[in-house]
Parts: C-alpha cells; structure tokens; sequence
C-alpha cells in the first residue's frame, strides 16, 4: 500500500533524511521518500503488519509532525496546497518586513556610530523574538542529536548575540551581524518560498480547470450541484463553454470537446453520443448529456494528479549521494566550526576574528542545496510532463528513461491505429471504383467481421452507403460472404471462395498478391459471373509513427517492432516506418521474454504498448509505457503513461527524461561546489559572516532558479521544431 504523509517542522536536507531514517525502521515498511519542496512523504509499507500511525509516531518520535493525506481529491488536494504555499510565503513575508524594521537603525549604529551597546540589544531582541523559529526548531533538533538547517543559523546567530552580550562594553559587539544573518537567511527564505511556488506551475494550471459544480437531472429537475458530490449514475447536463465534472458516456447530444489540459492535443475532439467523455476537459460547441461513471478521486482527472503527485514526492536513484552527504552534513559543519574556532585561537588569532570565522563556517554551509537539487527538478518535470500529456509514474523511471538505448514498440494500435481501414480499392477493368465500393458496402453492412466494417465505413465517409440493399444474405466463416442484389448474387471474400464459384480472377489475383506483399488483406468482389474487383484491407500506421521513429534515430536509440502478427505484415509495417529490427509472430506470453533477452544483452530498454498481452512485457522491460487510451491492465503494468494515444508522446518523454537528469546534474554540481568551495573560504576568514549569510541563501534559490528554467521544455521543442 501506498500513501502520502504531509511532514511538518523540516528545514533542510538533514531533515529529510533524518525523517526516512526513522520511518524506514518501522517493521512493515517497504520503502521511504522524504520530500523537502513540498513537505511531505511517499510510504510504502504493508497495512497488516504496520498502520499509519505507527508511521506518524515513528516521525514525532524525530522531531517532526506529520499527518496522513486521506480522502484525497484532486480539488481538495489543490486547494490546500495552494493556501499552505500563500499562507508560507506570507508568513515569512511579514517577518522580513519587521525585521527589515529593526535591523535598518541597528545596522547604521553597528557600522557607523560603534557604540550604544544597550540601544543595539533594545534592536537585536525584537529580530531575534520574529525568528525564534531557528532557534526552537533548531535547538529541539539539537537536543535529539539530529541538527539540522536551523541549527546552524541558531548556533551562528546565536553565538554572535552570546559573544556581544560577554564583551558588551569592553570589545567590538556582534549584534548588527547577528541580526543581519538572521534577515538576511528570512529573505533567502521568502525569495525560496516564491520560486517553490512557481515549481508547481504544471500541475497548478491542471488544478485551475478542476471542476467545480455540475447540473444533473434529477427526479425530473435540472439542479446545480458541487462536483464533489455527484454520484454514479447521474445523468449531467453539459452546455457549451463548460467544463465536464466527471468520467461517463453521452447518452445524449453531440459536441468538440478541448482535451488539451490533460492529453496536449490542441484540436478539439468531435463526441457523438455512445463516446467516452474524460473529466476536466471543456465542451467548445454542442450540447449533450452524459452518464456519470468514475466521480470524485476516481476520475481520469483525479488519477492523473493523484499520479503526478505520487511522482513528484518519490525519490530518484540520483538523489541517493545527496542523501547520504545530507545525513551527516550538519554534524560535520558543527565539528568544522569547532575546528575553525580552536585553529584560529591556537594560531593566536584575536577572539573576535575565531568567533566570526566560526560563525562564518556555520551561517555559509547550505544543506538546502543538495537538499532540493534532485527534488525540485523532479517536480518540475513531472509538472511538466503531466502538461504534455506524459505521466511518470516515479521519480526513478523518469530517470531510468534518460538512459534509454533500445525503444521496442507494439504494432497494433500503437504504431498502428488498432483498427483495420480500406487503403486500396481496384475495380476490375469497365466497373468504376464507386460503384464497387457501393456493392461491397451494400454487401458488407450485414457482415460483423472487422474487416467487412471497415468497408461500409470507407463508403459511408465517400457519402456512397444506402440506396442499394442485398437480400437473402448468407455468411461462410472465415471464407466470405454472399446475397442478391437486384436478382443477381454478390460475392465477397478470399480468393478461393470467389475462384469456387468459377468466376476469372487473373486480375484482382495480380493485385490481391500485390496488396498481401505489402502486408494488406484483399478482400475480392464479384458480381453475377463476373469479377468486380479487390479492396485492400489494413492497420493503418499512424501519421506521426515514422517521424517518431526517426526521432529515437537521432537520439541514438535503436527502434525494434514487437508484434505477434505475421511476418509479411510486420514487414510492410516496418518498413514503412523505418525500424531497424521486426520480432514477428511472438505470443503474448513470449514477448516478455523477448524483452528479457534485450536486457540481458546490454543497454536500457523501453517498451512501448498498449493491449493486455503487452503487459508482461511492460512490466518486464527497464522501463514500460503504455499508451493511455490502452487497457487498465497495460496501464497498471507500465511505469509512464502516455495520455495523448500517439507515439510522439514517447519521444517527447525522452527528451524531457534527458532534460530533467541534466537539469539535476546541473543542481548537484551547484550544490557540492558551492559547499565545497564557501566552508574552506569562511574557515580562513576570507567571509564575513553577512556575506556568508547572503551566500547560503543564494545557493538554494540558484538550485530552484536553475530547475524552474525546465518549465520553458515544451516552448523550447516547439520553437526547435518550427525551425
């Protein structure tokens, strides 16, 4: 089972780790992410051995609080995080300001005037009353022996205000660097709050079209109603201009619904009744009533938030060096100001000069750095991933992506559209191409064969159905079908049915043999004793297959066709689209181990489906991505999900795959050689310690700053694209 905890009290790196170090302890639990952007924490665990509470006493036991995020909505769930992220932001706004108030005189005094040590204690007690949360958080964490973030502000504001109040009138007073360090780490702050919100973007902008009522007929009346408590069953009433509150089939009406907040496909998408309708997409024009099928947290809407959220709070193997420096980071600043106070009074440094080297030491280290360098990069992604339509279902296949060297795609309704259409039809020489494809329609309308519908619908698109009608019709399975039209018998099947009524078929056999080449199944008509002609049957392959394909060329990824067809016909599929390897008539229950076989060879391989037997494979292969319109069953087995039912939607997974682990990279590098370069400069007395204060708080907002420049992905492709 899987749930997610909201965790309050933590301030940086160390926090996080502390909190999945004590929650990873509790018998049951399988697996821990602790995530420090948005304050919370994915478990896995087993419900009969462990419950929430265990998991709850487990993080007070830490030092933190923490609550379980139960009858989750997508509606509530923004709401709450949206008002919890403005209540912050403010929050810590106001305390800037006031602090701003008092340090500004205190600041003039310190620096200028040198004196009046009363009046800078009157200024420095009312900035330390506004952020006594560094001391309380900070101090409780030390006592616990697991300090954190706010412990090293307390110890180095503190250890300035200590230092002043022993030398008061007898040395130069510390309380304007004190007070300083303290503002200046809440302005780090607020400026860090403001950008975390921005993070969110993505997914903000899904919540923004949640809806909020719907009008459902009830008991004969049309009523307005909150979304949240529409029922199964309900018939809702859908106007133009407004938005679809839930999951269900039109049973009545017609219209163009916008889907393009969930799939990214900016057409609008024509519905007719009998159609499936997703919640949170927008009717533009019509009007039609729906059945409601899955309402509230069950929705389509609901799941792909519940999922992006899920997503964007497990941790990437990449996190994992970041994790183990964080869990013993703090520690290891406290010891290295130590060290720095002792070094500079044993090297007859004066005192003052080894208390603000020391300070120095402790105020520039910055856990929140390589805190959220890999998570604030993952939760843009996965924003913006959910924005184009490609849902990752962890944090750890977003990364495995990044690596992909194989890419094995299903054919049918994947590359193909899982359909059968009329390609070809050629009428024998004196019958024109209407009329046969007018007889075959008039023929085939009776005929329940897939194949047989994708006839009458080639003519019902050409405006060529109705006006004839076939009596006495008469099916022979698997061979073809026969009737009178206008007395005369109509024939339609394989050749050999056709050939036994002792009809001459050189031609339609030259062009049946022509159609089959190319993967396509003939179907030959006749009329009377005489040949009407052939019409050629196949999986159309989708428009943008081949330029997807070509686009995993130009990564460098080796495109394989998995198919349980013929040989011939994934042939003709495969060459058109350009694969470099065609796997043909493999069983469903062989596909998985054609995947095994990849693996074991070398590489990171993808599997791309959308049918129940390519579950096993899905599940099977590094990385599983099931197109979304596919089964729950493909969908279930899959690691990333493709909303938009298009093979570009795996390319474009890639390459945001590639740009966020770049983009994670960029934070880790920032963070280390940040740390590793200030800790050292501070320990010789090359910093101030109000530098070092405005030095940490730059480094975290850097790591958001550099994450937050994924949001312009899409724009970036887009404009790449259209040069």
């Amino acid at each position: 089972m899987k749930m997610l905890f909201s965790v309050g009290g933590m301030s940086c790196a160390s926090c996080a780790a502390h909190v999945e170090k004590a929650v990873s302890a509790v018998p049951g639990v399988s697996k821990v992410s602790v995530n420090l952007l948005r304050d919370n924490m994915l478990v896995e665990f087993e419900p009969s051995a462990v419950g929430a509470d265990a998991i709850v006493a487990a993080v007070v036991a830490a030092g933190y609080s923490a609550v379980p995020e139960t009858n989750w909505t997508a509606e509530s769930s923004g709401v709450k995080k949206k008002d919890f992220a403005r209540q912050e932001a403010a929050a810590v706004g106001r305390r800037l300001v006031w602090s701003a108030v008092f340090l500004i005189p205190l600041g003039v005094i310190g620096m200028w005037l040198h004196g009046w040590p009363y009046v800078q204690l009157a200024l420095t007690v009312p900035i330390l009353w506004l952020n006594r949360g560094y001391f309380i958080g900070g101090g409780r964490q030390l006592l616990k022996l697991s300090p954190n973030m706010d412990s090293l502000v307390a110890l180095g504001a503190g250890a300035g205000v200590v230092y002043s109040i022993f030398v008061f009138d007898r040395g130069m007073l510390y309380f304007d660097a004190a007070a300083m360090i303290l503002t200046l780490i809440t302005l780090g702050k607020y400026l860090e709050a403001r950008s975390r919100r921005r993070t969110g973007d993505a997914i903000g902008k899904l919540l923004k079209i949640a809806p909020s009522a719907a009008t459902v007929e009830r008991d004969g009346k049309k009523i307005e109603i909150p979304a949240g408590e529409l029922a199964v069953g309900d018939i809702v009433i859908v106007r133009p201009g407004t938005t679809v509150p839930a999951d269900g089939v039109i049973v009545f009406g017609d219209g163009a619904v916008n889907e393009s907040a969930l799939t990214g496909e900016s057409m609008p998408v024509e519905k007719h009744c009998g159609d499936q309708l997703i919640s949170a997409t927008v009717n533009t024009t019509g009007f039609f009533k729906f059945r409601a099928e899955r309402v509230g947290g069950d929705t389509t809407f609901s799941q792909i938030v519940r999922l992006v959220e899920e997503a964007s709070s497990s941790k990437a193997p990449i996190a994992k060096l970041a994790d183990r420096v964080s869990a013993v980071f703090v520690p290891a600043v406290i010891v290295a100001a130590l060290a720095t106070f002792i070094g500079w009074r044993m090297n007859d440094g004066a005192l003052y000069d080894a208390v603000s080297a020391a300070i120095a030491v402790l105020v520039v280290s910055c856990p929140c750095a390589l805190g959220l360098a890999t998570p604030v990069a993952i939760m843009v992604g996965t924003g913006k991933g959910a924005e184009l339509g490609v849902l990752f279902k962890s944090a750890e296949a977003l990364q495995t992506l990044h690596k992909v060297s194989t890419a094995v795609v299903d054919k049918t309704g994947t590359v193909t559209f899982g359909r059968p259409e009329v390609t070809d039809v050629y009428p024998e020489s004196g019958v024109k191409r209407v009329e046969l494809l007018r007889i075959a329609a008039a023929l085939e309308v009776f005929s329940e064969h897939p194949l047989a519908h994708a006839v009458v619908e080639k003519a019902a698109a050409e405006k060529l159905d109705g006006g004839l009608t076939v009596s006495n019709f008469r099916s022979v399975t698997g061979r073809g079908v026969s009737g009178m039209l206008d007395g005369t018998k109509i024939l339609g099947g394989k050749l050999d049915f056709i050939e036994e009524h002792g009809i001459g078929v050189a031609n339609l056999r030259r062009w049946g043999r022509t159609l089959a080449e190319n993967g396509k199944t003939p179907i030959y008509f006749s009329r009377g004793g005489d040949p009407l002609g052939v019409i050629g049957v196949a999986d159309v392959v989708r428009p943008e297959s081949r330029p997807a394909i070509k686009k995993f060329h130009d990564m460098g990824i080796t495109v394989v066709l998995l198919t349980g067809d013929n040989r011939t016909t994934a042939g003709a599929v495969g060459r058109e689209c350009g694969v470099d390897r065609i796997v043909a008539d493999v069983l469903p229950d062989q596909k998985a181990g054609v995947i095994g076989e990849m693996k074991r060879s070398g590489g990171v391989t993808v599997m791309i489906g959308d049918g129940v037997n390519d579950a096993p494979a899905l599940a099977a292969a590094d990385v599983g991505m099931a197109i979304g319109s596919g089964t729950d069953v493909a969908i279930e087995a899959a690691d990333v999900v493709l909303v938009k039912n298009s093979l570009a939607s795996a390319v474009t997974a890639v390459e945001l795959s590639r740009a966020v682990i770049r983009n994670v990279r960029e934070n880790l590098f920032w963070a280390f050689f940040y740390n590793v370069l200030c800790i050292p400069l501070a320990a010789a007395g090359y910093l101030h310690p109000v530098a070092a204060a405005a030095a940490m708080s730059a480094s975290s907002i850097c790591v958001v700053g550099n994450a937050l420049r994924l949001r312009r992905f899409g724009a970036r492709k887009n404009a790449k694209a259209g040069a």
